[in-house]
């Protein structure tokens, strides 16, 4: 405490170091009420010598003629040995000292806590950065200062890193490394088997390096750090930053295959799609706008995750428009369309299988259009579904995470010593202990009836089981020791302020009527134990633990001028182990406690034995004036704002979701609880509510934000809605894949949903500027159209497979704390697997009725 806690606090970005387990210094006067009565004193005696024995004032200066002394008096005292001989009054003469009635240790100022480390006795020190400061950073510092810190320890102790944070950070980090290096390769693949040239291959490829280079600069200006929900949306963009460079080369190419030169080809194909890829460019960064001015957690969380995404898309649309070109009018070769020999086999045999696929699809196109109403029920029916399936698929916040960490509360009988809570608490760690994927636990006893346990498990390489395996096993064995119930916890990845509890999820209740609200959170407890998704169930709420209640009879104590305050002051006294006076050192100050002898807190006859003063000086006996009940009655009474209140915690099932959990407690909540208490979730729970409610407005603004972009690029209030067309599709897809992976609708993968959103309209956009700049040029709107599906049909396929490539790593959810990155992927594959499937068809037949109806409306 006094070498680590305070070197440890001045290092940058700590904002306190709290400590478990510590056993500060003290001096303990414990007092023997049978000696204090056979001398006539009172406990107040004994308080009042030990304060006026043990002083530290001013004393001033004496100045003199010619010279000047500082007045220092020996008032303080430094340890217990030099208590004892304090006088507490006189007797006969004879001075009475505080050796004769009490026992002066030196003890520790808090002797109901107690921690080990595995089986040795420990003290635990949390080091907590400051919001906004870097873990890494912060854990590199510490790791720093440890062996010069050790060496001002004594020989017998010894410093070890229990949990570092920073580990899982460095390997998530390191793993989205990983995983942007394969996202890379493999998008680069994707345009080598489309357009199988080096060179056309290596043009769009530039385009990652130089939009990912861009962003990191842009990230450093706006003071980004590289975590990983940046790196995330960086893998991410991984697939789109090419997007518009495909678009472009890809037109670039087509022209020269037509028979132009690669400089006409060049500003021909740019003059031509330009629009198409600003278009894309503006849209898809348009998506994550509305993140961006979000409040609450979902805003904090992802803004740095928008932020990139929209440099990235920007800068990506930047270089399309201006390097790509320069580079395919520099480097590309003038080529025909192949012919039956002007290439090898592979090449020939990949050409045929990408003429089969454009054959088929342009057959398909022709059914689709000649039976539109077909498809436009089928619009109809995925529209439908996307909204229903949002509605019934299971919802979360933030999925737990593999952080190697777990923590175990303990909670034992209320009536308890704590030398029997320790013992109980040994047992525990007994089975902790044996499990083969525990590595390392602090255990903490505090207080008598509570103790806590923090796990660290095996690395997850050589782990044999997962968090939720090893729960499972440990809340097995743990159901066999006798006296104690466990409640064992994966910490969150996030955590989210709350009231302290022995299980996650928090539903608090208030009331002013405390009978009444007991009564209602008693009842809504035991029906929140019998639902099916939640385990772990627990209350701050303690009714029955032992009790002495004191009754005082005033008509007997009036007389003798003994007083209720002076009685309660008197148990404060003997039993309260309060601070009486202060040892200050030059580092430190330490409590002096005063209590009655432990001999005597174990015999409850004692307690009638407290000695108090009369009016006329005689003692009286606590047991003349009250009479000692036993009884039962609350551990103690939890407030939140002015009103009393009780929590309701619980963990969630594996498999159950938390959506289903909040909306069975909040049911039974509104039925059971009378109208005089209110009930709200807290915490994580709390979070969760008013995030689903910013989700589905942040789904309604990304989707109008998008459609006043194309509103305004188009000058039409018509083309827009059929670019969008194909996100109930895409919706529908995302959602089905979660619920095929059992995956539920987290903040994760909602931002997968807003990704689809921006990726499928893109599809869209190629063919509707097409078919518009062939309208302009004569052709009917269902040539037109046509035209523009299979003329795009190329570009569509590879930069739909470049994203799906961008994602798929995520989607298979390799590494550490894969969880979250494979919802997002896993939606996002979905959609897209899904919907290129069904947009192809359906985006043309809505264009030609959308076109149909504009025509109505604007006549000739």
């Amino acid at each position: 405490e006094t070498v680590l806690a305070p070197r440890l606090s001045t290092i940058a970005g700590v904002a306190q170091v709290q400590l478990f387990g510590a056993q500060k210094r003290g001096v303990r006067v414990q007092v023997d009420p049978d000696k204090l009565v056979a001398r006539g004193l009172t406990l107040t005696d004994v308080e009042a010598a030990v304060r006026l024995g043990n002083v530290t004032q001013p004393t001033g200066t004496l100045w003199g003629p010619t010279r000047a002394w500082a007045i220092e008096a020996t008032g303080q005292l430094d340890d217990a040995q030099a208590f004892r001989p304090l006088v507490i009054a006189y007797r006969g003469g004879a001075p009475i000292r505080l050796d004769e009635v009490a026992l002066v240790v030196e003890s520790v100022q808090d002797d109901k806590v107690a921690s080990w480390f595995g089986d040795t006795r420990a003290i635990g020190l949390a080091v907590q950065r400051q919001p906004g400061t870097n873990t890494v950073a912060i854990v590199d510092a510490v790791r720093a200062l440890l062996p010069s810190l050790q060496a001002r320890l004594p020989a017998t102790m010894h410093v070890e890193i229990f949990i570092d944070r920073s580990l899982a950070i460095r390997s998530s980090v390191a793993d989205v490394q990983h995983t942007l290096l394969l996202t890379a390769a493999l998008v680069v693949l994707v345009i080598f088997v489309f357009l199988r040239r080096i060179s056309a291959t290596i043009i769009p490829a530039l385009s990652l390096p130089l939009s990912l280079i861009g962003t990191f600069g842009v990230m450093q200006l706006l003071g980004f750090s590289l975590n990983n929900l940046s790196l995330m949306a960086l893998t991410l963009a991984t697939g789109f930053v090419v997007d518009d460079a495909i678009v472009v080369l890809e037109n670039i190419i087509r022209r020269m295959e037509d028979g132009e030169d690669a400089h006409t080809a060049t500003l021909h194909g740019v003059r031509q799609i330009a629009f198409t890829v600003l278009s894309m460019t503006l849209s898809l960064a348009a998506v994550f706008i509305p993140i961006l001015f979000m409040e609450g957690l979902l805003g904090r969380l992802f803004r740095e995750f928008a932020l990139t995404m929209v440099v990235a898309v920007l800068l990506s649309g930047a270089i399309s428009l201006t390097v790509i070109p320069l580079l395919c009018s520099r480097f590309l070769r003038p080529t025909l369309r192949p012919t039956a020999t002007s290439h090898g086999v592979l090449y020939r045999w990949s050409e045929n299988s990408f003429a089969a696929l454009l054959a088929l699809y342009a057959r398909s196109l022709r059914l689709a259009l000649r039976f539109r109403l077909l498809v436009l029920l089928a619009f109809a029916a995925s529209l439908g579904l996307s909204v229903w399936l949002f509605t019934i698929v299971p919802k979360g916040l933030v999925p737990n995470e593999d952080l190697g960490q777990l923590f175990i509360s303990v909670e034992c009988a209320p009536d308890l010593s704590f030398a029997e809570m320790m013992r109980h608490q040994q047992l525990v760690a007994d089975v902790v202990r044996k499990d083969p994927d525990v590595a390392a636990f602090l255990s903490t006893a505090d207080g008598a009836t509570q103790g806590r346990i923090f796990l660290r498990l095996v690395d997850a390489p050589t782990r044999v089981s997962t968090p939720e395996q090893v729960i499972g096993r440990l809340r097995k064995a743990l159901a066999v020791v006798p006296g104690v119930k466990v409640f064992i916890q994966n910490p969150p990845p996030i955590r989210i302020g709350g009231r302290l509890s022995k299980s996650q999820y928090q539903f608090t209740m208030q009331g002013s009527d405390i009978a009444q609200l007991n009564h209602a959170a008693t009842a809504l407890e035991a029906k929140v134990r019998a639902l099916e998704s939640v385990t772990d169930v627990a209350s701050d709420l303690q009714l029955n633990s032992p009790t002495l209640q004191i009754d005082i009879d005033r008509e007997r104590a009036a007389p003798l001028g003994i007083t209720a305050g002076q009685i309660e002051t008197a148990l404060g006294s003997a039993y309260g182990g309060g601070q009486v006076s202060t040892i200050y050192t030059d580092t430190n100050q330490y409590w002096v406690i005063l209590e009655v002898d432990p001999a005597h807190q174990a015999d409850l006859a004692a307690l009638q034995r407290v000695p108090l003063r009369s009016s006329s000086g005689a003692l009286v006996l606590l047991g003349a004036v009250a009479t000692v009940r036993p009884t039962v009655g609350p551990l103690s009474v939890n407030h939140q704002g002015q009103l009393p209140a009780v929590t309701i915690s619980f963990n969630l099932k594996p498999g159950a979701a938390l959506g289903t959990a909040v909306e069975q407690v909040q049911a039974l909540a509104a039925r059971d609880l009378p109208a005089e208490v209110t009930g709200a979730f807290q915490g994580t729970a709390q979070v969760f509510q008013s995030s689903l409610r910013g989700i589905v407005l942040l789904l309604v603004l990304s989707i109008g934000v998008i459609y006043l972009i194309l509103g305004i690029l188009y000058e039409s209030f018509i083309h827009p809605l059929t670019i969008l067309s194909g996100l109930p599709a895409a919706g529908m897809g995302g959602l089905i894949a979660l619920l095929v992976c059992g995956l539920d609708l987290n903040i994760y993968a909602f931002v997968g949903l807003i990704l689809l959103i921006g990726i499928v309209k893109k599809n869209a956009i190629m063919m509707i500027d097409f078919a518009i700049q062939a309208r302009a040029s004569g052709l009917a709107a269902e040539a037109a159209i046509t035209q523009g599906c299979l003329v795009r049909f190329r570009p569509i396929m590879m930069t739909t497979v470049c994203a799906l490539m961008g994602t798929l790593p995520l989607a298979i959810g390799l590494g550490v704390a894969s969880t979250s990155r494979m919802s997002l992927g896993v939606v996002v594959v979905g959609g897209l697997l899904f919907s290129q499937l069904i947009t192809l068809f359906i985006t043309p037949v809505i264009y030609l009725y959308l076109d149909r109806l504009q025509r109505v409306r604007t006549p000739g």
